[in-house]
């Protein structure tokens, strides 16, 4: 099968294109820069010079592959109106790439007991109106012909397979604790999020290539922690002595910024994924992202 991925010089979209190439199918890469186009190839994924903005380019691969994948970012509508657009009537597979940070809350450390399932309806932040509008979209276009799936993952640990290799949550706190000689949480830091490992991911994908129904969600997720022990983790494994310490909102935001703060580090987003596992049949391996920093090379 020729696939186009978008975002394949990235962390997600890398990862799933060479694990595409290892098993066999022909791979379309977007990359913005002739760099990063001969590291592609030289992972035999075939480059196509470009960025988001470029229709006619996205148009001309689309139209050229099998089934697109687009991994590059959750938020823009924009790209994903082309991709619509260059698939509409074709019949073709499309997996878009969303992030359950849809589900998240401003808690400001504090936890929630809020669990979200696929099929369960779900409120909506008005910060994430965008995002949700793009998924909602991308799978009511199978009325247009296309046979679109909507991958949703949550706090994403591990390392990938492309030319990116770090997520972005957990390299970002490890920055910060390493720029502070102490790691960070927020408020009570009793926040938590859903975590899965980004070989759990690909392995999601490439059966969502397979088997997904067309219209279809799926939640990926695999454990949870809290970020106070996720925190605490990477304090002992920098060799830090002491306990992670928190910070309030307004001290988190010179660091992490506004987005950062209240959706990535301190909200909870707690999913499950019956479906991929029901549905796709789907087995993850990891299932503890503080069982991954112990062990990991990457601190």
């Amino acid at each position: 099968m020729k696939i186009f991925v978008t975002g394949a010089s990235g962390y997600i979209g890398g990862s799933i294109a060479t694990t595409l190439v290892a098993a066999g199918h022909e791979v379309i890469g977007l990359c913005r820069s002739a760099n990063k186009a001969v590291l592609l190839k030289q992972r035999s994924i075939e480059p196509v010079l470009g960025t988001l903005r470029d229709e006619q380019i996205l148009f001309q691969a689309v139209r050229s592959a099998d089934a697109v994948i687009n991994a590059a970012d959750a938020d823009d509508p924009f790209v994903v109106e082309v991709l619509l657009q260059a698939l509409k009537g074709s019949g073709k597979k499309l997996i878009h790439t969303s992030g359950s940070s849809i589900v998240g809350d401003r808690a400001a450390g504090e936890r929630s007991n809020r669990i979200f399932h696929e099929d369960i309806p779900r409120p909506i932040r008005f910060e994430k109106i965008g995002r949700v509008a793009i998924d909602t979209q991308v799978i009511e276009s199978v009325v247009w012909g296309i046979h679109s799936v909507v991958m949703c993952p949550c706090l994403i640990y591990g390392d990938g397979t492309g030319l990116h290799t770090q997520s972005i949550q957990i390299p970002w706190m490890i920055a910060v604790a390493k720029k502070h000689q102490v790691a960070r949480y927020i408020g009570r830091g009793e926040n938590i999020w859903s975590t899965v490992h980004i070989e759990d991911i690909v392995s999601a994908y490439m059966l969502a290539l397979e088997k997904a129904p067309a219209g279809s969600f799926f939640f990926l997720e695999n454990g949870e922690s809290s970020f106070k022990e996720i925190a605490q983790t990477i304090q002992h494994e920098l060799g830090f002595e002491g306990t992670a310490q928190s910070w309030t909102v307004e001290e988190a935001i010179q660091e992490w910024g506004q987005e950062g703060t209240h959706f990535a580090f301190g909200s909870n987003s707690r999913i499950r994924s019956e479906k991929a596992k029901s549905l796709l049949g789907w087995t993850p391996k990891h299932s503890s992202v503080v069982d991954w920093l112990k062990k990991s090379s990457n601190l």
